[in-house]
């Protein structure tokens, strides 16, 4: 199975819009959100072509595919929206003999472990800010970046994960910048 990863569209239509037509041409089965889908939040400026209600049209147009989590940025109000279920903290995917525990990075982060063991994957958001690390206990600390709003001269970027195989990609150009093999 081929999973999409993305997080932090923070409303952006225009984003959202580049994310959807990247998910139809990997041909991924289902697409991965990590938290922060519709508000930008008090911190960060407005993302280009900030359009909640349009990105909340495309999100529900692709509900079936669909898994996320919380970001520090969803409320209830946003699951009242949107037609796939967004308010859990965590998700969490087998992979090989580990585990991939999906987050948002704001509760559970490479700082704020949650109970993980060697060789399992910590695979958030939050920062906006891309990353691969093999932390001193021997997690995996993954984190595909912002489509929206990237942080440090980041890529708007995104995550594929197939067949063990993760893949930083540009959001706009496709290019692979950074892979990583479980």
């Amino acid at each position: 199975m081929k999973y999409l990863i993305a997080s932090d569209i923070h409303g952006s239509a225009y984003y959202c819009t580049c994310l959807m037509k990247a998910f139809e041409e990997e041909k991924a089965q289902r697409l991965i959100l990590l938290g922060d889908l519709l508000y930008h939040g008090p911190r960060n400026d407005l993302p280009r072509d900030y359009e909640p209600k349009k990105v909340i049209q495309m999100l529900n147009d692709k509900k079936q595919f669909i898994l996320s989590v919380r970001g520090n940025c969803e409320a209830e109000v946003d699951q009242m929206v949107l037609e796939f279920p967004t308010l859990a903290d965590y998700a969490i995917l087998e992979c090989k003999e580990s585990i991939i525990f999906i987050t948002h990075g704001h509760i559970h982060n490479p700082k704020a472990l949650p109970p993980l063991k060697k060789a399992d994957i910590l695979l958030n958001g939050h920062t906006h800010i891309p990353a691969c690390e093999v932390l001193e206990n021997g997690i995996t600390y993954l984190n595909p970046g912002s489509v929206s709003i990237p942080k440090e001269n980041s890529k708007h970027s995104y995550m594929t994960l197939e067949d063990g195989l993760f893949l930083w990609k540009d959001l706009e150009t496709k290019e692979v910048y950074k892979e990583f093999r479980k």
